[in-house]
């Protein structure tokens, strides 16, 4: 590491010296003399006394205007208030809630959606977001681990719960169907289409079911009583592997989303409160979409059109065509995806004034294709489900793709540290530590790991290898672990090996990320294996039983044996070198 300075940060560093504990490591804070004109240093976390406060605003101030729009579907602000108070009143006055109770929502980007989520909240429950693809081995555990006792769940998936429901204590099951808020002829005809898809239980094979439109009018005509909530109070467990191990529930309290609400909301300059449509494909279970587009537009009056499946590129684009847009979120591989859709390119993108891109890198190559496609620059911003997520994000104003993750927004402290803890100046390369009141309070039940990321002076080691520059700029160099990043998703090693010599005929096994130009990239397998004729089909299949789609190894190579270090450690980096095809 070179110790050799600039005469300007040898400067810096008299005036603001290395700290010998990481109470400080911002040198002054030289990004916000980057910050656009009108960016505020602080947000005012006064502003709102929870979500509940944010969302009873939104719904007075922007009442008729459209808030989800989902096939055709449009509900406006006052239709969102009157049936997430009827969901609330359902669930505090029929199932008993109480305050801190945790309710799992698994579905996909649906009117259902905000409706359950912010019903949850407003009855002083905890939203535990689940990805609707999980394997039965995947939802028990996140289902055991929150403790929920109540699920919001689509039709199309609820056989997964079947399987598992007797292993947790999910006492109430809501089931839900792809058409059910679209009207009754759409609504059939949307159902008919993806029940082919997947198979559809019927609700009356579930314990404790309850139609989700049931609750609303039930719940149209009892009580509701707002709950007392502080800042402090948690407002979700939101699921992530963080940087090591299995699936972990991130503690994010009303406080981390409001701040990053505001501090996300005070960056976007070029927004027109009330005349916005953003296009939301990412699924809102996703901490990306769910603060950026659910809940940043809603406080800006934006109209938020729902993709359930942005897949079906096809479709997609034929979407963008009919609907005239402001903005857009999305990773890299959306994208790229985009681009490479016939008939993209013909879209009308005059009224396009945001891309805002996340969750993965974004490359070079894609955001110049799509700054020339679109003429809008592609933004990158940078955040983890442990900072709820923004942490920096790029000018709203860029002009072009600069390859960075931008600045540390608004009460956003960012800094690089050494193994020591000591903060590093411009130049040096060390991990990206987070430091704001958007930093989670910790690992649900963990305080172990919690205490792993987190130290005494509040800096959330995120497991980012980053540099920075004398503007304040951060750079994403390198992960620190093995983590496998698929589409944004995190995928760790650990789980797929797991799962993978579970099957009879493997005795050891490596997962590594292999580069992908439309994934970033794809989980190889390596394995050691005593049937010679086993084959790479047979263990997709096995794999695919047991993991969520992104997370199924997309090539598997067989081994005489894996290197290992003299503690018996498998060299992941040597098998990285190793395997070039």
């Amino acid at each position: 590491m070179s110790r050799f300075f600039t005469l300007e940060q040898q400067t810096a560093m008299a005036e603001n010296p290395i700290p010998a504990s990481s109470s400080d490591c911002t040198f002054g804070k030289p990004w916000l003399k980057s910050y656009p004109p009108g960016i505020p240093e602080n947000i005012d976390l006064s502003t709102y006394e929870s979500l509940v406060e944010l969302l009873e605003r939104g719904f007075e101030q922007f009442g008729p205007r459209v808030a989800y729009e989902n096939f055709g579907k449009a509900l406006t602000y006052a239709e969102i208030e009157q049936n997430s108070r009827a969901f609330a009143a359902w669930l505090q006055q029929t199932t008993k809630l109480q305050k801190g109770d945790r309710v799992a929502v698994m579905m996909p980007n649906l009117l259902q959606y905000p409706i359950a989520v912010f019903g949850v909240l407003r009855a002083g429950g905890v939203v535990v977001n689940t990805n609707p693809l999980y394997t039965a081995r995947e939802l028990k555990h996140q289902l055991q681990d929150s403790g929920a006792k109540i699920i919001v769940i689509v039709e199309n998936f609820a056989h997964v719960l079947e399987e598992v429901i007797g292993e947790t204590d999910v006492e109430q099951v809501i089931v839900t169907s792809i058409g059910e808020m679209l009207g009754a002829f759409k609504g059939r005809v949307i159902n008919f289409a993806l029940r082919k898809i997947k198979k559809a239980v019927p609700a009356w094979q579930l314990p404790g079911h309850v139609r989700f439109s049931d609750t609303l009018s039930q719940g149209r005509k009892l009580n509701y009583q707002r709950p007392a909530l502080t800042q402090d109070d948690l407002a979700f467990l939101q699921y992530t592997g963080g940087t090591t191990g299995v699936a972990k529930g991130a503690m994010l309290t009303h406080r981390n989303l409001v701040a990053n609400v505001l501090q996300a909301g005070g960056w976007l300059q070029t927004i027109t409160h009330g005349e916005e449509t953003i296009i939301t494909a990412l699924p809102l279970y996703h901490i990306f979409a769910l603060t950026a587009n659910c809940l940043v537009f809603f406080t800006l009056g934006g109209r938020n059109v729902l993709v359930t499946n942005p897949r079906d590129m096809k479709a997609f684009v034929k979407l963008l065509a009919k609907t005239p847009f402001t903005a857009i979120t999305g990773v890299n591989t959306l994208f790229n995806g985009l681009l490479n859709t016939p008939g993209f390119d013909q879209v009308d993108f005059s009224r396009l004034h945001l891309t805002l891109g996340g969750g993965m890198a974004v490359q070079r190559a894609v955001a110049e294709r799509w700054k020339a496609v679109t003429g809008c620059t592609l933004v990158e911003a940078y955040g983890l489900t442990e900072t709820s997520p923004a942490a920096c994000m790029n000018p709203m104003d860029l002009e072009a793709y600069n390859g960075s993750i931008g600045l540390p927004i608004p009460s956003t402290d960012a800094s690089v540290q050494d193994e020591e803890g000591h903060c590093l100046p411009p130049g040096e390369t060390g991990e990206l530590c987070i430091r704001g009141p958007q930093v989670m309070k910790g690992y649900w039940n963990r305080p172990e790991e919690t205490a792993q990321v987190l130290d005494g002076h509040g800096w959330l080691k995120t497991g980012d290898i980053a540099r920075w520059d004398e503007q304040g700029f951060f750079y994403i160099v390198d992960r620190k672990k093995d983590m496998i990043l698929v589409s944004g998703f995190n995928v760790y090693p650990n789980e797929i090996e797991d799962v993978a010599v579970m099957m009879p005929d493997i005795l050891e096994a490596a997962a590594i990320g292999m580069p992908d130009e439309h994934s970033g990239e794809v989980v190889r397998l390596c394995v050691v294996s005593k049937n010679p004729d086993l084959t790479e089909k047979e263990v997709i299949a096995f794999m695919r039983q047991h993991l969520t789609g992104y997370k199924v190894p997309k090539k598997v190579s067989f081994h005489q044996e894996l290197p290992k270090t003299n503690v018996g450690k498998i060299l992941r980096r040597e098998l990285r070198e190793q395997c070039h095809d």
